[in-house]
């Protein structure tokens, strides 16, 4: 793939913005409980994306900036558009009819154990270390700590909607690697995820449509209203804004960490908002999640001497 090399390690601004990303997405439940109440589930999904498409068609002209006319780079919009949105939200949706939400969040949460494969084989400049992977599996074992045992259960059932929700964490890699192609190309982080929820909802209306029926829907209350905009302009125009300026300078492998962090984000806010108590498990597992993020940047590792020991060099 044709694409612009990338820093392996982030900085503390793109830690830190991977930081936010997690927050935004890990508070994206609290929309989505108020919303799909009233709402189906496509419904919410094409609501979702083609709010936030017309959110970012006003801001990028607004701040100087204006979406391409060309094949190529449209091409490329509806290329992510599925591998980032139309697909994985389809099969999460699909798969969590069918298993718990904690089994699908751990499922979910292998995103980047994938992304460490398929940039191994795709990229030039992100290739598997022994202590990336290692800070992968430890990271999911820790957001696996954090959602519980119970989670667990429906482990042995349903091996369709696993493998479903498991396809979904395989489309977010292929589309990690896939958006770094629009730094090469040119194309703002604003653009990028303008065009990109532009063709997502231009793929999901005719579905949405034959599916949803939507004009038989009855008028949402304004509670639903304000969770939906909520939903397009924060955890998604916004969100997405983050993503593709992180994926940029970083790359799909640390990008792609934030599925690690969105659980600890989602207990806090939990915490903050909604009275819920922090058990022990959460406490070990955001510092299983924490060293896996270490071994992962691999800048503390050095430190202490042993990036040399764990990367095999």
């Amino acid at each position: 793939m044709s694409e612009s090399a990338v820093n392996r390690t982030m900085g503390l601004r793109d830690w830190g913005l991977v930081l936010g990303l997690s927050v935004v997405w890990g508070g994206t439940f609290f929309f989505v409980a108020v919303a799909v109440k009233s709402l189906p589930p496509l419904t919410l999904v094409f609501l979702r994306v083609a709010l936030a498409a017309g959110v970012l068609a006003l801001l990028v002209p607004a701040v100087g900036l204006r979406l391409p006319g060309d094949l190529r780079t449209w091409s490329a919009f509806f290329s992510i558009a599925l591998l980032n949105n139309v697909i994985p939200f389809s099969l999460i949706f699909w798969g969590q009819t069918r298993i718990p939400g904690g089994l699908a969040s751990i499922l979910n949460a292998t995103t980047p154990v994938f992304a460490v494969i398929v940039a191994h084989f795709l990229t030039r400049d992100e290739k598997l270390t022994a202590n990336r992977l290692i800070g992968v599996l430890v990271g999911l074992a820790g957001v696996a700590v954090i959602i519980g045992p119970e989670a667990l259960r429906g482990m042995g059932a349903n091996v369709l909607a696993q493998l479903s929700v498991l396809g979904a964490a395989v489309c977010y890699a292929f589309a990690g690697i896939y958006g770094r192609r629009f730094r090469s190309l040119g194309v703002h982080p604003a653009v990028a995820a303008a065009g990109q929820l532009s063709a997502s909802a231009i793929m999901l209306l005719p579905v949405v449509l034959a599916v949803d029926h939507p004009w038989q829907l009855t008028v949402p209350a304004a509670s639903v209203v304000w969770a939906v905009l909520g939903l397009a302009t924060i955890s998604t125009a916004f969100a997405y804004i983050i993503y593709f300026r992180v994926l940029a300078t970083a790359g799909a492998t640390n990008i792609l960490l934030v599925t690690f962090l969105i659980p600890v984000s989602a207990i806090f806010l939990g915490t903050a908002f909604l009275g819920e108590q922090l058990a022990g498990r959460h406490f070990i597992g955001m510092g299983l999640i924490g060293a896996g993020l270490a071994a992962i940047d691999g800048r503390l590792l050095a430190r202490i001497g042993l990036k040399k020991g764990l990367s095999g060099n």
